[in-house]
């Protein structure tokens, strides 16, 4: 895959006046690692992508096809009245706006001036009008999914940042939270050309009030010099800066060995005999 420096927003100039984009995942990105962040906002200097997740996101588009069958009777999904979820999928004229990547739920915070966007999965509603925040995840391994793991805060942040959001948009969104989560089976003795899975319902309460506070600090993130390493999703130190430093030294390192094996060598003369040297004379 090649490595793409430019895309998207031009990079921020500090001081600059004009509206900033900056996406959900951006967010997160800087709550990893303000180091990786601030080389993408100013410098455009991206990690690089990883391969994309074509099973999520085919599950992902089945998934929003199947809830909408229940938003047009007006009903449940079995899986909301199995899990005692008290409402239906949500009808809303702007839905399939806020589904669309790059665009999705927006706002301008004035605060900062940056254009802050999330593209959601669903959106369900009870009897009073109060809007719950749903996301589709999709995985497959031997064990119960949850939301139990440490890197699994990205889930619960992406969860806030939405609910933040669609308040911005001034809908009556609940704490409450839930992730549509299956699990593909691999207990079964083949694959002849399916895979079954096990679908929970995990209810979410998210707390949104880090986001306002995050944005100030974003803002000042990007109007100030480079900041230090953050830390990898799975714990410890930044993989991509830990990575980016330990090339960037062995490449010098390389390059200076290669330098001294160089002026090291015997310089190549010329060789002059005694009947040339008579000639000169």
């Amino acid at each position: 895959m090649a490595y793409k420096r430019f895309g998207g927003n031009a990079p921020y100039q500090p001081g600059q006046k004009g509206v900033f984009k900056l996406s959900r995942s951006k967010i997160d990105l800087f709550m990893q690692c303000p180091r990786c962040f601030w080389l993408d906002a100013r410098l455009k200097i991206k990690r690089p992508d990883g391969p994309p997740f074509q099973i999520n996101k085919a599950i992902d588009q089945l998934l929003k096809k199947e809830f909408d069958t229940y938003r047009q009777k007006g009903e449940p999904h079995p899986w909301m009245t199995d899990n005692q979820v008290n409402a239906i999928p949500m009808q809303h004229e702007q839905l399939d706006k806020w589904r669309q990547n790059f665009i999705g739920v927006s706002t301008i915070h004035k605060p900062t001036n940056l254009h802050i966007f999330g593209a959601i999965d669903d959106l369900w509603a009870d009897d009073t009008g109060r809007v719950y925040v749903v996301d589709y995840k999709a995985t497959a391994k031997a064990a119960e999914v949850s939301l139990d793991a440490g890197w699994q805060i990205t889930y619960k942040r992406q969860m806030e940042v939405y609910q933040w959001l669609l308040r911005q948009n001034g809908l009556d969104v609940s704490d409450t939270g839930y992730f549509v989560y299956t699990n593909g089976r691999l207990d079964l003795d083949g694959f002849y050309d399916k895979v079954e899975f096990r679908t929970k319902i995990i209810s979410y309460k998210g707390d949104a009030s880090w986001v306002e506070p995050t944005l100030l600090r974003i803002k000042a993130c990007m109007e100030g010099e480079m900041p230090e390493i953050g830390t990898a999703a799975m714990g410890g130190e930044c993989e991509y800066c830990a990575y980016a430093r330990a090339r960037t030294q062995l490449t010098m390192d390389h390059m200076d060995k290669t330098k001294l094996k160089k002026e090291a060598r015997p310089k190549k003369g010329i060789l002059i005999t005694s009947k040339q040297e008579t000639l000169l004379d």
